[in-house]
């Protein structure tokens, strides 16, 4: 109550224009620390030079001290010392990494924010005989200055891994500087100078014609989750419809959810929420397929043989896509299967990649992706970006197109160095990367989680190798998965907030107007995607449109008036 109050008084809004001016006026200077988004997945021969030259690690050697590994065995392990880190500042962090004395495995590089505990900050799949480069990075949020980088491997299957590291870095920014690299990220990718050229029937310049413009869609999709709750809310629709172009369904599409029983399809559910797409000319995801993980997986299943078990797959795809081929954009195949392996331990290693076949032949058009959770979010063992990669590698090497990246963004605190330093790799696939499913753990405060959903989004926006995103937020009666964005009568809380400030104000482009100069000119610079455009000129007013898409160019438009 105290903070729905503070909300809604005068102080608050002077606070958050305060904010929002302040965080504006960083568009006006000039970004002097910039952040390099060079990166690398193959193993090299020679490791490439150190980024920033090293940073504050330039000249730094690393020293070979006793540390406690993943088994709680000591080991020899390099570690680079840390001073003078502020407060705030975040870390970008590099090195190239090889092993020794096996023929690959993962290193895991930490730091130890007050001495306490081992934060990890990146990982790689360093290789015997090749230089691997990981990338990662950190917030320092610790009063003190001084810290360690320490190097081990987390593979539990290696008692001992000896380990090489050269060419590191490590790049502080302040928040400030960061933030106007991601500013500069926008503006370079998401927006684009435009000209408007007014004429007359002959061809003649017309200055002082009035111009009006405003922006009808943009071509970044944002969107977000919704479930079978959404079906005649009207004020759930109407909130929903005001902010959103793109969705996907919670758990309605799932295998377990239209064929509970074998053979007893049910796409009743899923008919209902598809006319909502289609009326409201929404793009939809299609989630999911198939899923690894045995929880979710029907108890008819689990006892088939082999062939049993493929006739079955086989129905599932060919239900499906009878009834909604070229309906969904996107298609996460086998959610999570890096994290879980139900189809592997039933059909063998190549179970996913005859799934992506089947699901290639039935949807020639439907761009397929790879669904997994914790590539961005924190470090994982199981799921790490290499993994990842080489999962990607294995499947294109099979014969099989995987056209999309899905990384689910489930959050804890984010740490922006991290996620940024993980799209920099993924980004040398050079192929959409999505954040399908973005929430942050209700364990934080409204408040917080507001904040933290903000920095994520601003990380992914800002950058270059990101097509779109979707939360993962619908409004149930019993509340939401982990984050919601409005109350149960579809109020605003802080998060909703979050979404609208950067949605229906940040990042569109805003009514403008304003005269054509002395060459029968107006210039401005928009957001990527479609516009209306009026002219008003001897009383008469002409209505056109254009598409504003990605170019370093200014795009030059005519028109008539």
């Amino acid at each position: 109550m105290l903070m729905l109050m503070w909300r809604k008084s005068p102080l608050f809004w002077t606070f958050f224009l305060f904010l929002f001016f302040a965080t504006s006026s960083l568009a006006k200077h000039r970004v002097r620390n910039v952040y390099d988004h060079s990166a690398w997945t193959e193993c090299q021969a020679e490791p490439v030079a150190q980024l920033y030259n090293g940073g504050i690690l330039r000249n730094k050697f690393p020293i070979y001290q006793p540390v406690k590994d993943i088994n709680g065995d000591m080991v020899d392990s390099p570690t680079l010392s840390l001073e003078n880190l502020s407060q705030g500042s975040i870390y970008s962090f590099s090195s190239w990494v090889r092993v020794k004395n096996v023929n690959s495995a993962l290193v895991t590089a930490t730091v130890k924010p007050d001495n306490k505990y081992a934060k990890c900050i990146g990982s790689v799949i360093a290789k015997k005989g090749c230089w691997s480069f990981l990338k990662g990075g950190f917030l320092w949020d610790s009063t003190s200055n001084s810290s360690e980088i320490d190097f081990q491997s987390s593979d539990r299957t290696k008692k001992f891994v000896e380990i090489e590291i050269i060419n590191y870095s490590l790049q502080p920014f302040t928040e400030r500087e960061w933030k106007l690299n991601q500013f500069e990220g926008i503006k370079t990718e998401r927006k684009r100078g435009v000209t408007i050229h007014v004429v007359d029937k002959n061809g003649l310049r017309v200055p002082g014609a009035a111009v009006k413009l405003s922006q009808i869609s943009t071509d970044f999709p944002i969107g977000t989750m919704i479930s079978r709750t959404i079906l005649g809310n009207l004020p759930y629709q109407e909130w929903f419809l005001k902010r959103f172009k793109a969705t996907v369904f919670e758990n309605e599409l799932k295998w377990y959810k239209t064929e509970p029983l074998p053979g007893q399809f049910n796409y009743t559910v899923v008919d209902q929420m598809m006319k909502f797409v289609r009326k409201n000319k929404l793009i939809a995801r299609g989630h999911n397929m198939f899923w690894d993980d045995p929880v979710y997986v029907q108890d008819w299943l689990e006892n088939m043989t082999v062939p049993q078990l493929q006739r079955a797959m086989k129905s599932r795809i060919k239900s499906v896509m009878s009834k909604y081929r070229n309906e969904f954009f996107h298609w996460d195949v086998n959610n999570e299967l890096l994290h879980f392996d139900f189809y592997e331990k039933k059909l063998g290693p190549k179970a996913t990649l005859d799934m992506f076949k089947s699901m290639q032949r039935e949807d020639p058009l439907a761009t397929l992706f790879l669904n997994e959770y914790n590539i961005v979010e924190r470090c994982d063992s199981k799921a790490n970006v290499d993994r990842y990669i080489d999962t990607f590698k294995e499947l294109k090497k099979g014969g099989v197109k995987v056209a999309g990246i899905g990384l689910e963004s489930h959050f804890s605190a984010p740490n922006p160095a991290f996620m940024r330093a993980v799209l920099d790799k993924l980004a040398t696939l050079k192929l959409p990367i999505w954040l399908t499913e973005v929430d942050v753990s209700s364990m934080y405060g409204l408040e917080e989680q507001a904040v933290f959903l903000e920095q994520i989004l601003r990380e992914a926006f800002s950058h270059p190798s990101v097509n779109g995103i979707m939360l993962w937020t619908a409004r149930s009666p019993g509340g939401c998965y982990q984050t919601c964005l409005t109350d149960e009568k579809f109020q605003n809380l802080p998060t909703g907030d979050v979404i609208d400030q950067l949605l229906l104000n940040e990042w569109t482009t805003g009514t403008k107007r304003g005269k054509t100069n002395e060459f029968g000119s107006y210039n401005f610079r928009g957001f990527l995607g479609e516009f209306k455009v009026s002219i008003l000129y001897n009383r008469t007013i002409v209505n056109s449109t254009f598409s504003l898409g990605h170019g370093v160019d200014t795009k030059h438009i005519t028109i008539h008036a």
